[in-house]
């Protein structure tokens, strides 16, 4: 067998490994923030409510791999740094490891290999920005600048004194008049594509909006809306505030043999692998996994007013550790339900409103414990959301994949052509 030196002489990995090292900085003290949570009520006096908006705005900006590696480790690392530093060193010694983050994405650079040479622009990129214009069936370039013409012609002739031409002032009169011919085009040319880059770009807002319309006439990807923004308010408040959770229900600081949010942590990371495996089995319906994960979240949640010791607790943070791995098959899902030409469209959509989701699970769970002075209704409120979106999304998917899952019709491509424009 002969092996192929790579291209990149293995710097692949490196971009692999501060790919790694970027989101577990970015998002591992994020997630692992219910750590500080307890802190923060005790050092502001405000109320759970408000208190949690803190964790679950800095959670709610981005979902991605790394960072249950990164919610484990932050977790247990930030309550020691709180026991030997405080709560002002901590977030200190936090925020400097954070800008370990620049340097990570120092590494990450184009190489300059003489052997490979990276492949050339092509022709449409290669043509300056200013001379691609969007062309149809209006007024032209030319049009513009016969108008432009016509106007300055008329003002030339109201202005032009009605003196004999003795010849002296030729010269400088053609002089003039190229210099205006020229200033006549360039402006002619700049109004014509700017005129064109607006209708390009109204054009461009259109075809989004319709596409997102026809996105919502899919019931399987309306109620995978709902699903998901109700997952993210009722599934995500566990990782904030279990820990306070725990405190709440008496259990001492002697029993915890590993912090809550550390559990989560390593169990989703280790659910996105199960369930990622799970998802490549044929006889597995992935659509219904995922249901299955979130029926299964919804009770997890509902059960938390009934544990009452570090156990207990711990075994419901494991659960809902594993099912919240269901980000690693939901990419899966909502290519299944749309069809890979509209997974980007779609993908963005559902991301806005899970981090919309995140931001506000916190605070609402917060403020059921602010009326109540107990988790019991907060978790009840959570485990319903949760609950009532997989419903939701196992209805819409009745009675088979194959019903449920048909494939909307490809957009009409929009068909732009551009041309160069002469450069005056």
């Amino acid at each position: 067998m002969e092996f192929k030196k790579s291209p990149d002489g293995g710097w692949g990995w490196v971009i692999v490994l501060v790919s790694f090292l970027t989101q577990f900085l970015c998002y591992g003290s994020p997630l692992a923030v219910g750590v500080l949570y307890i802190e923060w009520l005790g050092t502001f006096g405000e109320g759970k409510g408000q208190t949690a908006w803190v964790g679950s705005l800095a959670s709610g900006v981005g979902l991605l791999a790394s960072s249950s590696v990164g919610l484990f480790i932050y977790a247990a690392l930030q309550r020691l740094l709180i026991e030997f530093y405080g709560l002002d060193g901590c977030l200190l010694i936090v925020g400097a490891l954070a800008l370990n983050i620049l340097a990570c994405g120092s590494l990450m650079r184009p190489l300059q290999v003489s052997d490979y040479p990276l492949p050339g622009k092509t022709a449409l990129e290669n043509i300056p920005d200013r001379y691609s214009v969007y062309s149809e069936k209006e007024k032209n370039l030319e049009e513009n600048t016969n108008m432009l013409e016509r106007r300055n012609s008329s003002e030339e002739m109201n202005k032009s004194p009605l003196a004999p031409d003795d010849g002296k002032h030729k010269n400088p009169d053609m002089a003039h008049t190229r210099e205006t011919e020229t200033y006549r085009k360039k402006v002619a040319e700049q109004t014509y594509f700017c005129k064109q880059l607006a209708k390009w770009k109204w054009q461009l807002c259109k075809n989004y909006c319709g596409e997102t319309v026809t996105l919502f006439k899919n019931k399987v990807f309306s109620a995978l809306f709902v699903a998901i923004f109700l997952f993210d308010i009722g599934g995500f408040p566990p990782s904030l505030l279990m820990e306070d959770v725990a405190r709440s229900s008496n259990v001492k600081e002697e029993e915890f043999i590993m912090p809550l949010i550390s559990i989560i942590g390593i169990m989703t990371a280790i659910g996105k692998l199960l369930l990622g495996i799970l998802a490549d089995f044929e006889w597995i319906n992935t659509l219904y996994l995922y249901v299955a994960t979130l029926i299964t979240m919804g009770l997890a949640l509902c059960a938390i007013p009934f544990a009452k010791s570090y156990v207990t607790l711990s075994v419901l943070s494991g659960i809902i550790g594993l099912l919240t791995g269901n980000w690693s098959i939901f990419p899966y899902v909502t290519t299944k339900t749309v069809g890979i030409e509209r997974l980007a469209h779609a993908y963005g959509i559902l991301m806005f409103f899970a981090g919309l989701g995140n931001s506000l699970g916190p605070p609402i769970v917060g403020w059921f414990y602010d009326w109540t002075q107990t988790y019991d209704i907060a978790f009840y409120f959570s485990g319903f959301c949760v609950l009532l979106g997989g419903l939701i999304l196992l209805l819409a998917a009745l009675p088979s994949w194959s019903t449920c899952n048909k494939k909307l019709p490809k957009p009409a491509p929009a068909t732009f052509l551009y041309k160069v424009a002469s450069n005056v």
